[in-house]
């Protein structure tokens, strides 16, 4: 063993570069705040590794790129713990690199001759920072792909003369996609890393010329490496990776929803480190063309004053300058960093904010799910385009919910807690959580009883009331204006169809108060004259009709009633027929030109859905009486797969299958 160490000595005199490395002489005695460097060192080193592993299941294509994330984060064993390491030792690399510039100010370490060494620490910095924005985009998701490429690569267009030309290098040219992809691949897994480990590798030559330089005011014995410093550099390696590891058991790797160049992101963000500066863009000075100055111009100054220290540093009060200056800048950025996650979480705009952070978050949720139980066929973002749970909400709020409701609100609704009582709803809620504060409670945030529709307040208003629960509180927008049409929620339901035909329910704002039908046939000679007088035997005729009208639209959460009520069923078609006299103004089962009210066969189905949105001014439907419904099929509003998307949405059938009913979407 002794010939073999002495053999591998000889070859390489590996031994007495461990040995220069221990016995390295420390002026001043070892020191915590020299433990930067080795924390940095190793923090590199762990993100070399796992990039290393990271890199064999991924697949830097636009196509795919998510969905290997997804197969590493979910499928691959330790895949989740693996990307967990890697995204928080990248997170944490500039915090070390700044702490260690910091400690190379106050030591006034950047002074004759160490000049070129303090540079590359500044020139590292940057090129942590442009790993870590480079690396961001990689996921592919909707957060990556706004706030990346869209957010951080427009700022290189305020570039004065090349920043158009330098945003369509960065981009691939004039779209963002695949291209850009690939370039922000290559420049993470290739080019940025390789000039990280040749600064480093520079770093530690020139420390090794120049040595340690310890503050001025370091009074303890020169003391060697050996056993102290390195002790406390292990002792700091540990903390950072027990960090590391704490933050990727509580918050894990996150990976939101599909990038969808097509559907914009309202709550696009820089990451972190570029918030202070996003943050600084928003001050009055900087609109209009003086953007340049608050993107470009004091940042580049602010670099330049970094470069310049240790000329500066000659000066009688030169390092005092130099310390205060960057104390300044630190105390700047993180007061701006703090103010703009006030702003999201509790400025006037943050209800949009957190409602566009959530309903991400609940994508995402959705499409994972989607795509372990149906498995991927193309790409992760199609599945989601298909899926009615998501999308339908989506096209309602945006060509329906002018008109109608769901569930009192534009039918994107994201729930933030559920309680039990107002203690609980206090303590969840309880204007502390992120998503509250003492200032930050908005009307769209909504509450209301489980057990009871549309009487909602704010979450406030009901925190301060003395009610029983259970509550739910969920972000929705709840139009200003009162609904011109019908509330849609749990349509063609029994409940929805007994509510229906009442006729104080029948002329409210939840059917048809809004609209010329609250006066038409329908109410003044069916609900008001006759329905209003029924006695209990004629009542439970009219349930059994609403049991059979209900029963057309085989909704998969009554399939189970359906059949149990069958002969019950039977009964209602008789009597809708018969003795109610709905086939007076109705057909149903077979065309009737002479009907002056919609064909309710097949009523509530997805075809009956479809048709009606198509064109419910066809003869079946509203010929001559429709009031302000858009033809969304025949004036081209809406393509087939939309409205069937609706059509599922409305219906609840989709993924995953009602257990009721064995049934779902397609």
């Amino acid at each position: 063993m002794k010939s073999l160490f002495g053999w591998v000595e000889n070859r390489t005199g590996i031994g007495r570069l461990v040995g220069a490395l221990l016995y390295e002489n420390i002026p001043g005695g070892s020191r915590w705040r020299y433990v930067w460097g080795s924390t940095v060192a190793f923090a590199l080193f762990v993100q070399v590794v796992t990039g290393l592993f990271l890199w064999m299941g991924y697949s830097a294509s636009a196509s795919d790129a998510w969905e290997s994330v997804n197969y590493i984060q979910n499928e691959i064993s330790g895949g989740w713990l693996l990307r967990g390491i890697h995204h928080w030792t990248a997170n944490l690399m500039p915090v070390l690199l700044l702490l260690h510039l910091m400690q190379i100010v106050i030591d006034g370490a950047y002074k004759a001759p160490r000049e070129v060494n303090y540079w590359l620490c500044v020139l590292l910095l940057l090129l942590v920072v442009a790993q870590a924005l480079s690396g961001y985009l990689l996921p592919w998701d909707q957060k990556a792909f706004w706030g990346s490429t869209k957010v951080a690569t427009n700022f290189l267009t305020l570039i004065p003369f090349i920043g158009p030309g330098l945003q369509k290098l960065a981009i691939g040219g004039v779209e963002y996609g695949h291209l850009t992809l690939t370039r922000f691949f290559a420049l993470h897994a290739g080019v940025l890393p390789v000039l990280v480990v040749l600064t480093v590798a520079a770093r530690a030559w020139l420390n090794r010329c120049h040595g340690i330089r310890p503050a001025e005011s370091a009074l303890g014995p020169d003391t060697c490496r050996w056993p102290d410093q390195l002790f406390k550099d292990i002792v700091a390696c540990l903390a950072l990776m027990a960090t590391v590891l704490a933050f990727v058991w509580i918050y894990g790797a996150k990976q939101g929803a599909p990038a969808d160049s097509f559907e914009p992101f309202s709550a696009a963000r820089p990451d972190w480190f570029f918030l202070f500066l996003f943050q600084f863009l928003k001050l009055p000075f900087f609109a209009g063309e003086n953007e340049v100055w608050g993107a470009i111009y004091i940042p580049a100054l602010f670099l330049g004053m970094l470069f310049l220290m240790p000329f500066i540093g000659r000066w009688n009060v030169g390092h005092m300058f130099n310390v205060f200056v960057l104390f300044v800048f630190l105390g700047g950025a993180g007061a701006l960093t703090y103010l703009a996650k006030q702003e999201d979480f509790a400025g006037p705009n943050s209800a949009d904010y957190l409602k566009a952070v959530l309903r991400h978050e609940q994508d995402a949720i959705r499409v994972k799910a989607l795509a372990k139980a149906k498995g991927i066929e193309t790409t992760a973002l199609l599945l989601l385009k298909d899926d009615p749970k998501t999308q339908g909400a989506r096209l309602f709020a945006q060509h329906c919910a002018s008109c109608h409701r769901y569930d009192g609100h534009d039918g994107l609704a994201v729930e933030l807690a559920k309680a039990e009582t107002i203690d609980e709803l206090r303590n969840r809620t309880g204007l502390t959580s992120r998503f509250f504060s003492a200032a930050a409670v908005h009307p769209d945030w909504l509450a209301r009883k489980s057990d009871t529709q549309n009487e909602w307040q704010t979450v406030q208003s009901l925190l301060q009331a003395k009610a029983e629960g259970p509550f739910n509180v969920i972000a929705a927008t709840k139009p200003e204006e009162a609904p011109e049409a019908p509330d849609l929620k749990g349509f063609a339901s029994r409940q929805w169809l007994r509510d229906l035909l009442n006729p104080d329910r029948y002329i409210s704002a939840r059917y048809f108060g809004g609209t010329s039908h609250k006066s038409g046939d329908m109410y003044r000679k069916f609900l008001n004259r006759k329905v209003s007088k029924y006695d209990d035997e004629e009542k439970k005729m009219l349930e059994a009709v609403v049991k059979a009208l209900s029963a057309q639209a085989k909704l998969p959460s009554q399939v189970v009633d359906d059949q149990t009520d069958a002969a019950l069923i039977r009964k209602g078609i008789t009597s809708f027929k018969g003795d109610i006299g709905c086939i007076d103004c109705h057909a149903f089962g077979a065309p009737d030109p002479d009907a002056d009210g919609p064909d309710l066969t097949g009523y509530g189905s997805r075809q009956w859905i479809i048709d009606f949105v198509k064109n419910p001014e066809h003869e079946k439907f509203y010929p001559d009486t429709n009031d302000r419904m858009p033809t969304f099929g025949v004036k081209k509003i809406l393509t087939d797969d939309e409205i069937g998307l609706i059509a599922d949405w409305l219906r609840g059938d989709y993924w995953p299958l009602n257990p009721a009913s064995g049934r779902g979407h397609r």
